[in-house]
């Protein structure tokens, strides 16, 4: 149970957001507010009050963002400029669970008990936690725009990279047990941070695979930097990345190891058009990922084989994934189109004793299930959407550095996308880069019809059949 820090930090979080609205750039107010609490606040602490959203390290720095830019900083919210194929997946998901829960007032037997149909209330309260998460989409949609932008982004991630290397190396050595330490309580089972013979960091994170993830995508940011000739601190860029990597190494994650792999030298050595194919490819796997998987065209087996010649210890976890997978994708498609709605109507129940017979770990599973391929399809495809509209928009990048930092978001998104296939840890973070790319891209776009336009009124009076008589 967390103690009585934890709380006064969750309580305090919006009191340092006001001072970093007050005091600094808007973008560095909103990437710090929101980075700092994935880095700082502990995961699994919160504050509850009857009929409301709870507050806690993923709500709270987004309600702060939103107040900083309307409050401190005085600059409206603009959800919805113009209809497109944004908006309406931003009204699809926001309507996905009302749907999805009218749809489910029906009760479901489980073993004799009953787990109640879905109410008005649980439909409004799904439509309103839906909207806190994707606050710092809309955010970054709106206020992070610009290649400076994209730039200091890229310096916030490498940044934290090196600042999370200090707490991340000393749990490498000591043990993770610094939010049982600081904050009274751990957030998951110490049995899974050991690994390899040592262990897996995890500090404030929830879980040593978030910790890896997060410390691969500093590398790549780092990369980024080095690609377009800028120090962090005047630190060589080179070595920076080479820290951060080094790093990642001692995590013990395999699936971030192998991330890093593919990006870090893909950022560093690969030209741009190379890397936003990559983007697209990752993000498409991702999204027909439900459709092999449900007409068993995806190779689960070839790669539980290739992961054995590594490991057996990791080939027995991917294929128990992939049985548990079957089991909820079957459930599912009992009602494939607006799913089951939440509070576990969509697991697998022992029929006599009733224990929950299923283990979902990846987002794209738990989503399918509990919204159907309704709320998938406008759930990822929001996420996905900024990959595609910056992969059109590369050619309209005002300089290299440009293309560069629009190429290394897209490929952390593009694998923060995939990582939701066998993880289901969507982050705040992640809404906010979504939403950013999506802001580059258009107003890439909106600078280019800029352009045209005046060249065409340009043309127009140096024409002299243009000219009135």
């Amino acid at each position: 149970m967390q103690n009585w820090f934890a709380s006064i930090v969750l309580i305090a979080w919006p009191l340092l957001a006001i001072y970093l609205f007050a005091t600094q750039s808007l973008s560095r107010a909103i990437l710090w507010t929101i980075m700092g609490a994935q880095m700082a606040l502990p995961v699994g602490a919160i504050i509850k009050f009857e009929m409301i959203p709870q507050f806690d390290k993923f709500s709270i720095p987004n309600l702060c963002i939103l107040l900083g830019c309307m409050i401190v900083a005085r600059r409206p919210l603009r959800i919805v400029s113009r209809l497109g194929l944004t908006e309406i997946l931003i009204l699809a998901l926001l309507v996905s669970p009302v749907i999805t829960s009218q749809l489910n007032t029906d009760p479901v037997m489980v073993a004799g008990a009953v787990n109640p149909g879905a109410t008005l209330y649980d439909a409004l309260s799904a439509a309103e936690n839906g909207f806190i998460f994707m606050i710092p989409f809309f955010i970054g949609r709106q206020f992070l725009r610009t290649a400076e932008h994209s730039r200091e982004i890229l310096y916030v991630l490498a940044m934290a990279g090196l600042i999370y290397s200090v707490p991340m190396l000393y749990e490498i050595r000591m043990s993770p047990m610094l939010q049982y330490q600081i904050y009274g309580f751990v957030a998951t089972d110490f049995v899974m941070t050991a690994r390899g013979g040592g262990y897996r960091p995890m500090v404030f994170m929830g879980h040593g695979l978030i910790a890896s993830f997060f410390m691969m995508t500093t590398a790549v940011a780092s990369a980024a930097l080095w690609r377009a000739r800028l120090q962090l601190f005047r630190l060589p860029p080179a070595g920076v990345t080479a820290y951060l990597s080094g790093v990642l190494v001692l995590c013990k994650s395999f699936g971030a190891l192998l991330y890093g792999m593919l990006l870090i030298p893909a950022v560093r050595w690969t030209g741009p058009r190379f890397q936003m194919r990559l983007a697209v490819i990752l993000v498409s796997i991702t999204l027909f990922y439900p459709a092999l998987r449900s007409f068993g065209l995806f190779p689960t087996q070839t790669l539980v084989q290739m992961v054995k010649s590594v490991s057996d210890e990791r080939s027995r976890s991917l294929d128990f994934r992939f049985v548990n997978e079957d089991k909820l994708l079957e459930r599912a498609f009992q009602r494939p189109i607006f799913g089951w709605s939440r509070y576990g109507r969509n697991r697998v129940y022992n029929s006599e004793s009733g224990a929950d017979e299923s283990v979902a770990d990846g987002l794209w599973i738990l989503t399918i299930g509990a919204y159907g391929l309704f709320g998938f399809l406008a759930q990822f495809g929001l996420l996905s959407i900024g990959v595609f509209r910056a992969a059109s928009a590369l050619r309209l990048a005002k300089s290299m550095s440009d293309a560069i930092f629009i190429c290394a978001i897209a490929l952390i998104v593009a694998v923060n996308i995939m990582e939701l296939i066998p993880n289901s840890g969507l982050l705040p973070w992640t809404w906010l880069l979504c939403g950013a790319l999506v802001g580059r891209s258009e107003a890439l776009r909106a600078e280019a019809m800029q352009r045209r336009k005046q060249a065409r009124l340009g043309a127009g009076f140096a024409s002299p059949s243009a000219l009135p008589t």
